[in-house]
C-alpha cells in the first residue's frame, strides 16, 4: 500500500473525518488560522497528523473535539526562542481544544500535532513545535 499524499487545508474550517483524514497528514496552510474539528472519539485507534505548513499570523489554528463529552490527554513540547531549552505543557482533565496563535502557543511552520482516538470520549495528543515570547499552554476547555 502506498502512503497517502498529504492534504493541504486552506479553508477557515475543516471537519476531520475517518475516511478522508485518518492515517494521512493534514498540512495547515492558512496564515489566518483554521478551526479543525475532530470526529467523536469512539476508540477506533484512528490517528490524525496535522503539520503547520504556514505560520499563523492572525486568528489561530484550533483543533477541537466534536462534542462536550470528549477530552484530550497528552502533552505539548515547545522549543523556546530565547534559550536553548524546551517547555512542556500537560493537558488538564477537561482539555478539549488546542489553540496555536503563531507565537506563545505555537502555530509556527513545522509544528506537529498528532492525535489518536484512544477510547470513547478520549483523544490522545502530542504536540511538538516552537513558540515565541512567553510560552503558554495551547490546551483549554472551550467546547460546550
Amino acid at each position: 500500500m502506498q502512503p497517502l499524499k498529504p492534504i493541504s487545508a486552506t479553508a477557515a474550517t475543516l471537519a476531520l473525518t475517518l475516511a478522508t483524514h485518518a492515517s494521512t497528514t493534514v498540512v495547515a496552510n492558512r496564515a489566518a488560522g483554521i478551526t479543525m474539528t475532530l470526529p467523536a472519539a469512539t476508540g477506533t485507534g484512528a490517528k490524525y497528523k496535522i503539520v503547520v505548513g504556514t505560520t499563523v499570523t492572525s486568528n489561530s489554528l484550533k483543533v477541537q473535539v466534536a462534542n462536550a463529552t470528549d477530552v484530550m490527554t497528552g502533552t505539548a513540547l515547545f522549543g523556546q526562542d530565547a534559550a536553548d531549552t524546551a517547555v512542556l505543557f500537560e493537558t488538564a482533565a477537561d482539555s478539549d481544544t488546542i489553540t496555536m496563535n503563531g507565537s506563545t502557543t505555537g502555530g509556527i511552520k513545522g509544528d506537529i500535532i498528532e492525535l489518536e482516538d484512544l477510547a470513547s470520549g478520549l483523544w490522545g495528543v502530542t504536540v511538538r513545535g516552537s513558540a515565541t515570547g512567553t510560552e503558554a499552554t495551547p490546551f483549554s476547555a472551550a467546547v460546550s
